[in-house]
């Protein structure tokens, strides 16, 4: 991977995870770059991602995987139901600031057990903070697809509401979009 990551537009990232997805399609194994001679010259040169994934900690949900991306593509945050709070912001700021990444991607799942279990169960300890920022996502509904997506809906705007606007926004043309991962099919629907 070279310098180059970092000086795509939103829109060029955003093809580049289409194209990536559409190969993880067809694809038996991992096709991301993970080269010895890819790890010495990101160790040498640095990390040079292209976008921003915030994605769920789900084990069959890995971004890199299913963008076939490798070393150094992708800037991925993860966390039990792609919720948003100081630390995800802070990341996803550092990303934009200091890594030059113009695209960010909230991408949720479906099949998510955190938003069962905002759903359906009376959540515990800790995983509270979890279900709770997703009840408050979706509300009232019943449906567990429409829930996921009100689950990346909010994500989303809550990036988008924590940013300053920023004079280079509309020079760089920085983006937060949305993206719902298709558990049994490796399909990404991009919700723009």
């Amino acid at each position: 991977m070279s310098h180059e990551s970092c000086n795509l537009t939103a829109d060029e990232a955003l093809e580049r995870l289409r194209e990536g997805n559409a190969r993880y399609l067809n694809a038996s194994h991992a096709q991301g770059d993970v080269s010895p001679q890819l790890r010495q010259s990101t160790f040498r040169e640095g990390q040079h991602p292209y976008a921003i994934v915030l994605a769920c900690s789900d084990s069959r949900v890995i971004p890199e995987v299913i963008f076939s991306a490798g070393i150094g593509e992708l800037f991925v945050i993860r966390v039990a139901g792609n919720v948003v709070d100081r630390h995800q912001l802070g990341s996803i700021e550092y990303a934009e600031d200091h890594l030059g990444c113009n695209l960010v991607v909230v991408l949720g799942h479906t099949g998510c057990g955190a938003v069962d279990a905002a759903m359906h169960h009376e959540p515990y300890g800790t995983v509270k903070f979890i279900t709770d920022e997703i009840a408050d996502a979706i509300g009232n509904e019943t449906d567990e697809a429409a829930a996921c997506l009100a689950n990346v809906a909010h994500s989303v705007r809550r990036i988008e509401e924590s940013r300053k606007v920023r004079t280079d926004e509309a020079e760089h043309g920085l983006r937060v979009i949305g993206a719902l991962y298709q558990t049994d099919t490796g399909e990404v629907q991009f919700l723009e």
